[in-house]
Parts: C-alpha cells; structure tokens; sequence
C-alpha cells in the first residue's frame, strides 16, 4: 500500500495524537476518555483518516504513520 508524502502534512494534531494512542493499542472508547471525547467521535476521526492514508483497516494505517514519522 502507497500513501502520499503530503499526509504528513494534512494530519491534524488531533489526529496525530490519535494515531500515537492507537499505536499504544487502544481502544476508540479509551481514546475517548483520554481526551475527553465520545467514543463516535474517535470513530469518525478514525475513518476520516483511513480516507487520508488509503488504507483498508488500522493496523495499516498506524503503520503507515510509524513509517513516515508522523508518530
């Protein structure tokens, strides 16, 4: 799977911290509580960035963030 280099510069610092807690392997509903948002909320910027890297699932685009240095 390719992404584009320009990501790194269309993710959001909300985002990025998402992504860091994902990588942590938590859950949506951890997520939430971590920064006081609901769990739908963490859900959709979970599937706002799918679209923005591409990819089919989180493990993939939690890699990708790792391999680009975005987290």
């Amino acid at each position: 799977m390719s992404y584009s280099p320009t990501i790194v510069q269309e993710i959001t610092a909300r985002e990025q911290e998402i992504l860091r807690q994902l990588s942590q392997g938590l859950t949506s509903r951890q997520i939430a509580s971590n920064l006081s948002l609901s769990a739908e909320t963490i859900k959709w910027y979970r599937k706002r960035m799918l679209a923005k890297f591409n990819a089919d699932n989180t493990a993939q685009m939690v890699r990708q963030a790792l391999e680009s240095g975005i987290i």
